[in-house]
Protein backbone atom coordinates (compact mmCIF):
# COMPACT_ATOMS: atom_id res chain seq x y z
CA UNK A 1 0.00 0.00 0.00
CA UNK A 2 1.35 3.41 -0.94
CA UNK A 3 0.94 6.51 1.13
CA UNK A 4 0.27 10.03 -0.06
CA UNK A 5 3.16 12.43 0.22
CA UNK A 6 2.11 15.07 2.84
CA UNK A 7 3.77 17.86 0.84
CA UNK A 8 1.15 17.36 -1.86
CA UNK A 9 -1.80 18.08 0.44
CA UNK A 10 -3.57 21.42 -0.15
CA UNK A 11 -3.47 22.22 3.57
CA UNK A 12 0.34 22.19 3.45
CA UNK A 13 0.63 24.59 0.52
CA UNK A 14 1.52 28.20 1.36
CA UNK A 15 -1.27 30.62 0.64
CA UNK A 16 -0.81 32.86 -2.36
CA UNK A 17 -0.27 36.47 -1.55
CA UNK A 18 -1.65 39.27 -3.68
CA UNK A 19 -0.27 42.73 -3.96
CA UNK A 20 -1.99 45.82 -5.19
CA UNK A 21 -5.67 46.43 -5.45
CA UNK A 22 -8.21 44.45 -7.40
CA UNK A 23 -10.22 47.64 -8.00
CA UNK A 24 -9.63 49.57 -11.21
CA UNK A 25 -9.70 53.29 -10.47
CA UNK A 26 -9.78 56.19 -12.89
CA UNK A 27 -5.99 56.63 -12.82
CA UNK A 28 -5.39 52.99 -13.70
CA UNK A 29 -8.05 53.14 -16.42
CA UNK A 30 -6.41 56.22 -17.97
CA UNK A 31 -2.96 54.57 -17.82
CA UNK A 32 -4.29 51.47 -19.60
CA UNK A 33 -5.99 53.62 -22.25
CA UNK A 34 -2.83 55.68 -22.85
CA UNK A 35 -0.69 52.54 -23.07
CA UNK A 36 -3.16 51.05 -25.53
CA UNK A 37 -3.00 54.19 -27.70
CA UNK A 38 0.82 54.33 -27.60
CA UNK A 39 1.23 50.66 -28.50
CA UNK A 40 -1.42 50.29 -31.16
CA UNK A 41 -0.47 48.94 -34.56
CA UNK A 42 0.01 51.92 -36.91
CA UNK A 43 -1.16 49.83 -39.86
CA UNK A 44 -4.31 48.77 -38.00
CA UNK A 45 -5.17 51.58 -35.56
CA UNK A 46 -7.90 51.32 -32.98
CA UNK A 47 -11.30 51.95 -34.46
CA UNK A 48 -12.83 55.28 -33.55
CA UNK A 49 -15.93 53.52 -32.19
CA UNK A 50 -13.80 51.60 -29.69
CA UNK A 51 -11.95 54.77 -28.67
CA UNK A 52 -15.19 56.71 -28.20
CA UNK A 53 -16.68 53.85 -26.15
CA UNK A 54 -13.61 53.74 -23.90
CA UNK A 55 -13.63 57.52 -23.47
CA UNK A 56 -17.34 57.35 -22.56
CA UNK A 57 -16.56 54.66 -19.98
CA UNK A 58 -13.77 56.82 -18.55
CA UNK A 59 -16.02 59.86 -18.42
CA UNK A 60 -18.76 57.86 -16.69
CA UNK A 61 -16.26 56.47 -14.18
CA UNK A 62 -14.90 59.94 -13.41
CA UNK A 63 -18.37 61.46 -12.98
CA UNK A 64 -19.46 58.59 -10.73
CA UNK A 65 -16.36 59.07 -8.60
CA UNK A 66 -16.99 62.83 -8.38
CA UNK A 67 -20.64 62.26 -7.50
CA UNK A 68 -19.72 59.79 -4.73
CA UNK A 69 -17.21 62.27 -3.32
CA UNK A 70 -19.75 65.10 -3.33
CA UNK A 71 -22.37 62.86 -1.72
CA UNK A 72 -19.95 61.99 1.09
CA UNK A 73 -19.28 65.70 1.68
CA UNK A 74 -23.02 66.47 1.62
CA UNK A 75 -23.77 63.73 4.17
CA UNK A 76 -20.93 64.93 6.41
CA UNK A 77 -22.27 68.51 6.37
CA UNK A 78 -25.82 67.28 6.99
CA UNK A 79 -24.72 65.23 9.98
CA UNK A 80 -22.75 68.11 11.48
CA UNK A 81 -25.35 70.84 11.11
CA UNK A 82 -28.36 68.58 11.53
CA UNK A 83 -27.72 67.83 15.18
CA UNK A 84 -28.08 71.39 16.46
CA UNK A 85 -31.03 72.05 14.16
CA UNK A 86 -32.71 68.84 15.27
CA UNK A 87 -32.42 69.75 18.92
CA UNK A 88 -33.54 73.35 18.35
CA UNK A 89 -37.07 71.95 18.04
CA UNK A 90 -36.88 71.23 21.78
CA UNK A 91 -36.70 74.93 22.72
CA UNK A 92 -39.80 75.75 24.79
CA UNK A 93 -40.49 72.05 25.53
CA UNK A 94 -40.48 70.45 28.95
CA UNK A 95 -37.89 67.71 29.41
CA UNK A 96 -37.50 65.05 32.06
CA UNK A 97 -33.86 64.02 32.40
CA UNK A 98 -31.66 61.58 34.26
CA UNK A 99 -27.87 61.77 34.19
CA UNK A 100 -25.23 59.09 34.79
CA UNK A 101 -25.06 59.97 38.53
CA UNK A 102 -28.78 59.09 38.81
CA UNK A 103 -29.75 62.75 39.29
CA UNK A 104 -33.14 63.52 37.82
CA UNK A 105 -35.00 66.69 37.05
CA UNK A 106 -37.55 68.52 34.96
CA UNK A 107 -37.11 71.81 33.14
CA UNK A 108 -38.09 73.81 30.09
CA UNK A 109 -35.44 74.10 27.37
CA UNK A 110 -34.47 77.74 26.78
CA UNK A 111 -31.54 77.25 24.39
CA UNK A 112 -29.26 74.69 22.75
CA UNK A 113 -25.49 74.82 22.49
CA UNK A 114 -22.88 72.68 20.83
CA UNK A 115 -19.81 71.80 22.90
CA UNK A 116 -16.94 69.36 22.61
CA UNK A 117 -18.98 67.01 24.81
CA UNK A 118 -21.89 67.14 22.36
CA UNK A 119 -25.22 68.94 22.29
CA UNK A 120 -26.16 70.60 25.60
CA UNK A 121 -29.66 71.75 26.51
CA UNK A 122 -29.90 74.86 28.69
CA UNK A 123 -32.97 74.73 30.94
CA UNK A 124 -35.01 77.55 32.48
CA UNK A 125 -33.27 77.03 35.84
CA UNK A 126 -29.85 77.59 34.13
CA UNK A 127 -29.07 73.87 34.45
CA UNK A 128 -27.19 72.43 31.45
CA UNK A 129 -27.83 68.80 30.56
CA UNK A 130 -26.55 66.60 27.78
CA UNK A 131 -29.04 65.69 25.09
CA UNK A 132 -28.23 62.04 25.87
CA UNK A 133 -29.79 62.41 29.34
CA UNK A 134 -33.26 63.38 28.12
CA UNK A 135 -35.84 60.76 29.12
CA UNK A 136 -39.05 62.49 28.03
CA UNK A 137 -40.06 65.57 26.01
CA UNK A 138 -43.50 67.14 26.41
CA UNK A 139 -45.37 70.40 26.00
CA UNK A 140 -45.01 72.73 28.99
CA UNK A 141 -48.10 73.27 31.14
Amino acid sequence: MTSIDPSLLIANKPSATRTGSSNLGKDEFLKILMTQLQNQDPLNPMEDKEFIAQMAQFSTLEQTTNMASMMEKFIKVQNQSDSILKYSEMIGKKVDWKNSEAETGIGVVTSIKKTEAGIMLVLDNDKEISSDHVMKVSKPE
